[in-house]
């Protein structure tokens, strides 16, 4: 049964996370924290952040986490068929429509339409992430005097070199693991 409710929870990630892997993380994290229970938000942030350091598609990443977190092997080969399965057969079908009747402006401009939307589903799993991170905690439950002083610094200063010497997100994302891992080491130390 519970092998049943990923396969079916990670079919509908699939079949409605338009905008790519980022636009996917909301939806997951409503079928899998939300509804389901299977996993609690911390949990689910922390797999979040795995899936986003390594190598691959996020949305990918993440169904394979999850997967393995909850029924291990079989939830692995599950999930991630459950999340390819959709936009698979979504972007073959697209694919021969578009080539069909790209030259068609109504094509255009529903095309043109859904770009906000894919900018809201972007910019809701940054929020949940930013939020997540800063406060261990999603709206409406944030409390100003929880912050997280250690990760909010660590995002000012990655925001800020990001901006302003264009730095690579490789060595942000590295740097960023150095300096949280030496500087929760000496809060350890020193608590």
């Amino acid at each position: 049964m519970l092998l049943l409710k990923l396969f079916f929870a990670f079919i509908q990630v699939g079949m409605f996370s338009v905008g790519g892997g980022y636009a996917a993380i909301p939806l997951i994290q409503e079928q899998i924290v939300d509804i389901y229970g299977l996993m609690t938000l911390s949990e689910f942030s922390d797999l979040i952040t795995v899936a986003e350091m390594t190598p691959g598609p996020i949305s990918i990443n993440s169904a394979t986490f999850v997967g393995m977190r909850i029924a291990g092997i079989p939830g692995v080969l599950l999930c991630t068929f459950g999340c390819i399965l959709p936009s698979f057969c979504i972007c073959l079908t697209l694919a021969h429509f578009y080539y069909k009747y790209r030259s068609v402006s109504g094509v255009q401009i529903v095309l043109g339409a859904m770009r906000p939307a894919v900018v809201a589903l972007i910019a809701s799993a940054g929020a949940s992430i930013l939020m997540l991170g800063l406060f261990q905690a999603e709206l409406p439950d944030i409390v100003l005097s929880d912050i997280r002083w250690i990760e909010l610094g660590i995002f000012a200063v990655s925001l800020f070199i990001l901006r302003k010497y264009k730095t690579s997100a490789i060595a942000i994302i590295l740097g960023s693991g150095v300096v949280g891992t030496v500087l929760y080491a000496l809060s350890g130390t020193i608590s």
